[in-house]
């Protein structure tokens, strides 16, 4: 039996969340790392920013020959279904699956980091 195959490529994060949690991490990060973290175009990348510029939020600031980028998190979510919440809890979240983050997991009793399984 073959294996069964997705009908779609969807994901649960959307490109302009991936952004935006990068922008929260590190607000000087770069287009083309954005970009390259997404797997998308610099000029996707770029439309996406603007896309959240736009949409108020983020705002941009031009320092130097870098952008410094600043989350709005008290925006609110845009679908109605979520429409009350901010998004600052999500965008946490995605910041701290960050693998690069250097996070182990979360603290224990004794305030020590846990080992993660790699096993799962």
């Amino acid at each position: 039996m073959e294996p069964v195959r997705p009908r779609t490529s969807w994901t649960f994060v959307t490109n302009h969340a991936r952004i935006l949690a990068m922008i929260l991490k590190d607000p000087e990060t770069r287009l083309r790392d954005m970009a390259q973290t997404c797997q998308i175009t610099e000029r996707a990348a770029q439309a996406i920013v603007t896309d959240l510029e736009t949409a108020g939020y983020l705002t941009r600031v031009r320092n130097g020959r870098r952008n410094h980028y600043a989350v709005t998190p008290e925006t609110l979510f845009r679908h109605p279904a979520e429409g009350q919440h901010q998004i600052a809890d999500l965008l946490q979240v995605l910041v701290d699956l960050d693998p690069r983050a250097g996070a182990a997991g979360p603290p224990t009793a004794e305030g020590d980091q846990r080992e993660r399984d790699p096993h799962g």
